[in-house]
């Protein structure tokens, strides 16, 4: 493979930095048993999905962590992540690139197979990511692809299929063409848009991935058995090419919404990991071995539709955001290690200078000034000819945290600024279509990078990204990220990056509350999940080591 770009190198020391963050489960993974105490003891783990029933298990549709837990099991693209939370590769056994960096040649590994037998080839790859880009397939995230030649164009309708750059030469060798450089490419194509299904399986059925026997995938699981919004079974996929390096054989999800229900659920040992603990156990579950909190690359919102009045204007956003009282939420309401976001980029990544992109930003945004939203609300009203805000609106998915962090706001909203917010709460997978179809006001969110870089966060809020549910479109924006994301010079790519997070906490479709933590309890039967700040818990690497 070519010399990695100075970039990705250290973007994926990182990562590795970050996955170091693992408190007690990585402690417990570098003292396993030995093998002959472990032999008779089942490699099986129970774990929770506190989002419930997948949202879907078709990765062209997934948008969610509770459907990617389930998801990042079964299937495997062209990069995975080690043990140590690294990019590397893996349906691929060979990369090389190009010396002008825009092309990348993938070799397929001798012997990747299917669930079903099926080889695994170069033609997946292509077939899956023009999927994706194909307009009628209406996939979550085809924008995850527009770094590739042609992409844009042929998702927008203005582009043929076959001036798409994903070409299969023959059955092992993928070409792929990008627009320009890009440096990190590869902690971009580790993304869930890049994974590969198995054409003759989708056309086949629509419904091929709603049900565990007709799932097929080329992951290191298969799934086995699969009672809707109960539990849903993975098993070791015997067809996977590192099979020998899964230590844990069976993985059970169950789908438990209710906090309470699951945490009494895990102290029973009826759950082996529980993910979100209860705010209200946090206090008491800190000086627990067991307990495990650690940043993650994600942040905390409440996402305006600026389309809906009266949050078309960009006073009373600001407004809004003015009389949210954040590190009170931090240390009163979540209490789980979140930080207050007073900007949109969570800390983790590294700049040239040194330091943290967080640390090294000019200004804290909107830190609580209740006189300053007065003003601001005020001024909004005028603009708009109103004397009050007309009925307000919060929407948010069911879960206790959300649900205390939404009556919290809604109580500083009326202490801070006089203004009545209802609240509404919806279940998980009728919450992502209400979301999707932009059908609020003000709605919760959490967003966790698309990978380790401030792009990875702040590139979901250009007018042509599919994560953009907010209605907002700033051509300033447009720029800055368009230029940041190929812009070859570490310095001014940064000063872009700032540039363009100048831009977007000024025009305010989106209020970062938090930066996020990751709260876990593990059962001490269990050694050696990873944890990291970017993805779900990688449960591959596991062992149990007590019945």
């Amino acid at each position: 493979m070519k010399k990695m770009h100075w970039m990705t190198i250290i973007l994926l020391l990182a990562v590795t930095a970050l996955a170091g963050c693992s408190g007690t489960a990585d402690k417990a993974a570098s003292n396993d048993p030995s093998a002959a105490s472990q032999a008779d003891i089942p490699q099986e783990i129970t774990a929770n999905l506190a989002g419930g029933e997948p949202y879907t298990l078709d990765p062209a549709f997934a948008s969610d962590t509770t459907s990617y837990f389930v998801i990042d099991n079964l299937y495997e693209g062209l990069y995975t992540y080690d043990k140590a939370g690294k990019i590397v590769e893996g349906a691929a056994s060979k990369v090389d690139v190009s010396p002008d960096g825009k092309t990348y040649t993938f070799t397929i590994r001798d012997g990747a197979k299917w669930s079903n037998g099926d080889p695994l080839t170069a033609k997946d790859f292509e077939y899956s990511w023009k999927r994706v880009l194909n307009p009628k397939t209406a996939a979550y995230d085809p924008s995850a692809l527009y770094y590739i030649k042609g992409a844009e164009a042929y998702n927008t309708g203005k582009g043929k299929i076959e001036d798409v750059g994903v070409t299969a030469k023959d059955d092992k060798t993928l070409v792929v063409e990008l627009k320009s450089p890009l440096s990190f490419f590869p902690t971009i194509a580790v993304g869930h848009a890049y994974l590969p299904v198995n054409q003759a399986v989708v056309e086949k059925s629509d419904k091929w991935a709603a049900e565990a026997g007709t799932i097929v995938g080329n992951g290191a699981y298969v799934a086995k058995d699969w009672k809707h919004n109960e539990q849903i079974t993975l098993t070791k996929n015997d067809q996977y090419w590192n099979k020998d390096a899964i230590t844990m054989a069976t993985i059970n999800f169950k789908m438990v919404q209710d906090s309470t229900t699951y945490y009494q659920m895990y102290k029973t040992g009826d759950l082996d990991l529980i993910l979100s603990l209860p705010v209200d156990t946090l206090d008491q579950e800190k000086g627990n071995k067991e307990f495990l909190s650690h940043p993650s690359f994600s942040v905390y919102t409440y996402s305006f539709n600026v389309k809906q009045k009266p949050f078309d204007n960009k006073k009373i956003r600001q407004a809004i955001a003015y009389a949210i009282d954040r590190e009170a939420l931090a240390t009163s309401v979540t209490k789980g290690g979140e930080t207050p976001a007073y900007g949109y980029v969570p800390y983790g990544t590294t700049t040239p200078s040194g330091k943290d992109f967080r640390d090294e930003a000019p200004k804290k945004y909107y830190e609580f000034d209740a006189a300053k939203a007065k003003q601001l609300l005020a001024e909004g009203l005028k603009e708009e000819g109103l004397t009050k805000l007309p009925p307000i609106t919060f929407k948010y998915n069911t879960s206790d945290k959300h649900k205390k962090v939404a009556e919290a706001i809604q109580e500083m909203l009326k202490t801070n600024l006089g203004v009545e917010v209802a609240l509404e709460n919806q279940e998980w997978k009728t919450y992502i279509d209400t979301f999707k179809q932009k059908n609020f006001q003000i709605a919760r969110m959490g967003w966790e990078g698309n990978f380790l870089d401030p792009l990875g966060v702040l590139g979901h809020y250009t007018s042509k990204n599919s994560n953009n549910f907010t209605n907002w479109s700033n051509p300033e924006y447009d720029k800055l990220i368009e230029s940041s994301t190929y812009e070859l010079d570490p310095a001014k790519r940064f000063e872009q990056l700032h540039q363009a997070e100048d831009v977007l906490m000024e025009d305010l479709p989106i209020i970062p509350i938090q930066f996020s933590a990751d709260t876990a309890l593990i059962s001490p039967k269990i050694q050696g999940i990873v944890f990291d700040a970017r993805s779900n818990p990688d449960l591959r690497f596991a062992k149990r080591v007590e019945k």
